[in-house]
């Protein structure tokens, strides 16, 4: 059987964690109220005991590397990555031991455009 564990905590609005399970999609996602890092680990243990399943059912995570909140990404890799290296299983497909590293877009901008001079 397998198990894929999915984790976006990308934005500033939701977290959505979900589950591949013998290619059945379950999805919970929850609107942000307090920190990010106080809400993942809850959900995933929630939808594991939704679905019967354990942390030892997983057999590999998908992660959404960013862009997005820079908090949020590392939050999110950072459980993705913590958990695949405890339970010995691939994060987006990586050989098992390899992390996932966040992708940040950055907003250059010339003095000119700043000051609003014509580019």
């Amino acid at each position: 059987m397998k198990t894929i564990l999915f984790i976006d905590t990308t934005t500033n609005k939701t977290i959505k964690v979900g589950l591949n399970k013998n290619g059945k999609e379950f999805i919970i996602e929850q609107q942000l109220d307090k920190q990010k890092a106080q809400i993942v680990l809850p959900l995933i243990d929630k939808l594991l005991k939704k679905n019967n399943l354990t942390l030892k059912d997983i057999s590999a995570i998908h992660i959404n590397p960013g862009p997005g909140s820079f908090t949020g990404i590392r939050v999110g890799l950072t459980i993705a990555n913590t958990l695949a290296f405890l339970l010995k299983i691939s994060v987006n497909d990586k050989p098992i031991g390899d992390f996932v590293e966040p992708v940040y877009t950055y907003l250059v901008m010339s003095t000119r455009q700043v000051r609003g001079d014509t580019v």
